[in-house]
């Protein structure tokens, strides 16, 4: 199944959170018809005003799944600031980001501290969606090598049994007005997959890093399943885009 993810980060208020989410719902209604994963993670603050919205509007189907944009590695205590990773299975929280290459290098967040969340959102229920990625634009084996250190340090510590989302953002191309080349995107996903090859647990390769329309998923697939949208997904009229050419292309066995 080809999924789908937009993180809105933190670039929309509560309120236009909220018509963005009412906004995606046919979009959702064509991606479950379509048999495409689709979720959005809004910003901390927006999660428990979008889980009680989804609520009191209708059925949860009809909405695309809630993913958070972090937590914290213990479910409970003395920890001011933090997002347990419990209260998130509570909202309705359905996928957790861990490892985003901002946290990485703005909060110091290391190998270790991405593995003992992605644990603690398995812990909860919750499917950890993990960001890989070089910080320079390199050879595919260098960047596969990079890569896999980052997953191997989360691989070795949840359970084989857990699903897992990888999203690959080379975190030279996050933010840029195009993506990587499709081929050294397709390089890189292949060495992920290949590092992910025997797990138990359902394990699917997403690509980020300046992702939208223009048929790149159709460039890439099948050796991504699907695409991590920053600012290029947050207009529906854009996901609606991607979503058609990640049907086009699942349909169709692109390559």
């Amino acid at each position: 199944m080809p999924v789908i993810g937009v993180s809105l980060k933190t670039y929309m208020s509560i309120k236009d959170t909220v018509s963005f989410f009412e906004e995606l719902k046919s979009i959702v209604a064509t991606s479950k018809d379509a048999g495409v994963e689709f979720f959005v993670a809004p910003d901390m603050v927006s999660l428990g005003k979008i889980g009680a919205y989804i609520q009191e509007n209708g059925r949860r189907d009809d909405y695309p799944q809630l993913a958070a944009q972090d937590c914290f590695w213990e479910d409970r205590g003395a920890y001011t600031g933090s997002v347990s990773p419990k209260s998130l299975k509570e909202l309705g929280v359905q996928i957790v980001e861990v490892g985003h290459a901002e946290r990485r290098a703005i909060f110091g967040e290391t190998d270790e501290i991405v593995a003992k969340k992605a644990e603690a959102a398995f812990r909860n229920g919750l499917v950890p969606l993990l960001c890989v990625g070089e910080k320079v634009h390199d050879t595919v084996e260098n960047a596969i090598d990079a890569c896999v250190t980052q997953l191997r340090a989360v691989t070795n510590v949840i359970s084989p049994d857990c699903p897992l989302l990888v999203a690959y953002e080379p975190v030279w191309a996050i933010g840029k007005e195009k993506p990587a080349d499709s081929e050294y995107v397709r390089g890189v996903a292949t060495g992920i997959k290949k590092e992910l090859a025997g797990r138990v647990g359902k394990s699917r390769v997403l690509y980020g890093g300046s992702a939208g329309p223009g048929g790149l998923f159709q460039s890439l697939y099948p050796c991504v399943d699907g695409l991590f949208l920053g600012r290029f997904g947050h207009k529906p009229a854009n996901v609606k885009a991607v979503l058609s050419e990640v049907i086009q292309a699942a349909q169709s066995g692109a390559k």
